[in-house]
């Protein structure tokens, strides 16, 4: 892959291998992050928590298509706002980018305050803030190490998770099968209840699940630092983690929904960890408490932020934001300055909303979600519309679903989160407006 040809100077070392982008991705989407949650898509569902990330793999399978599309023909860094940007111009690029800027922006702090969450029940007297400073510090210092620094101590992190996950489960199936815990077995009740059921409480829980599975686009961030010229890999990685990562969501939750059969949680922050307490005892609900700390504010910390640097450094190196976030570090070749915003700008976050978790998790799903639908779009006509493609079901079907599953969970969410949203969106104009026609600022690409 050769940046060249695209009109940039490879700036970015390239190190990262087809292994070390399913370990970003895993990471980024945390295997446990239903842990932190759980209380929530479990309200939201009416119990149906299997089901609502059934559907949101479903949801999140034809987006991850739409990358896996754009990122073997852009094998740049900048993920949605250079495939809209590409695919579509100039004016939808910024838009998108902004918009996952909403996401991206908010994710350290979303991650930061849910470990802080965790760790409040077990260090009653130690104040949240103090646990937020902690986090900020280690993941901008290890992303100003380098790209291949932050692999290694992400390898040895998601490890660890698997390893949770696994004690988790083989605990949880032995307290449901011989212990006679919750339901005494697996049911389908997790995954659906007639009863209960309706496309509305479902899309709703998904709203919240689909949480989860962000990260598996910001795969495509890290393309101008993967090694070798093979333009599917950061596709294929796209693919294979949202899929492994899944699997893994459905299996925890369904197992948690079913031991929790009758259970009344003290709070919805620790209804996962209340669960693996009844399977297992204390040690295992500060076992899965610790896991999520450890996940959230320690692992995914690393790649979140280093997503995020990649965005500001694509942006500002196309001067759509001030070009001092495209600096590079001389030694260890990462965009320090965008690091250092990202976490002095999640810092703040934090403190703002640290006893607010559900609002801060609608937030950042909306602009993953609204910057999805500027990505299905591209596609169609990038592949469609200019190239003249007659592969309908990768470039036209498969994107129209996408859009329409996207679409519904968008819509499903609450007015306040719109009107976030909206208002994130309208500054966004305001500052094109401001660059392009008052100041004259362009930044055309031939595409």
């Amino acid at each position: 892959m050769n940046v060249e040809e695209f009109g940039y100077t490879q700036e970015l070392r390239r190190s990262l291998t087809f292994r070390d982008l399913i370990v970003y991705g895993l990471l980024w989407m945390i295997p446990v992050a239903p842990f932190g949650i759980y209380g929530y898509v479990s309200d939201a569902a009416h119990g149906m928590v299997a089901l609502a990330y059934l559907v949101g793999i479903v949801a999140m399978f034809f987006t991850a298509m739409s990358y896996k599309a754009m990122s073997e023909d852009f094998p740049l860094a900048g993920s949605v706002y250079t495939y809209a940007q590409r695919g579509i111009g100039e004016t939808a690029g910024f838009l998108a980018g902004w918009l996952i800027l909403l996401d991206y922006v908010l994710i350290p702090s979303l991650l930061y305050i849910g470990s802080a969450a965790a760790l409040g029940p077990m260090f009653p007297d130690v104040p949240k803030w103090i646990w937020v400073v902690g986090f900020v510090v280690w993941g901008a210092g290890v992303n100003l190490l380098g790209v291949e620094f932050t692999a290694k101590a992400s390898k040895a992190m998601l490890y660890a998770q698997l390893a949770v996950l696994l004690v988790f489960c083989t605990v949880g199936l032995h307290a449901l099968y011989f212990r006679g815990i919750g339901a005494g077995q697996l049911t389908w009740a997790p995954l659906l209840q007639p009863h209960s059921f309706s496309i509305k409480v479902v899309f709703s829980a998904v709203s919240i699940a689909a949480l989860s599975f962000l990260g598996f686009d910001a795969i495509s961030t890290m393309s101008e630092e993967v090694s070798g010229d093979d333009r599917k890999l950061v596709g294929r990685a796209t693919v294979a983690s949202l899929i492994i990562v899944g699997a893994l969501f459905i299996l925890q939750t369904w197992i948690a929904a079913d031991l929790a059969r009758g259970m009344k949680f003290t709070s919805v922050d620790t209804a996962f960890y209340e669960t693996a307490g009844v399977a297992g005892g204390k040690w295992l609900y500060q076992l899965t408490s610790w896991s999520t700390v450890i996940a959230w504010g320690v692992a995914n910390s690393l790649v979140s932020t280093a997503s995020i640097a990649r965005i500001l450094y694509s942006m500002a190196r196309d001067g759509r934001i001030p070009a001092v976030l495209a600096k590079v570090s001389r030694n260890y070749k990462v965009p320090y300055v965008s690091v250092l915003l990202v976490a002095a700008v999640s810092l703040i976050v934090s403190l703002c909303f640290v006893d607010q978790l559900d609002r801060i998790t609608t937030f950042v799903n909306f602009g993953a979600l609204t910057g999805f639908l500027v990505l299905h779009v591209s596609v169609v006509n990038h592949f469609v519309i200019r190239r003249k493609s007659r592969d309908f079901v990768r470039h036209l079907l498969f994107p129209a679903i996408g859009f329409g599953i996207v679409a519904y969970v968008l819509y499903s969410m609450g007015r306040e989160t719109w009107i976030l949203g909206l208002s994130w969106l309208a500054i966004g104009v305001v500052y094109l407006v401001t660059l392009t026609k008052i100041f004259g600022r362009t930044a055309q690409l031939d595409v």
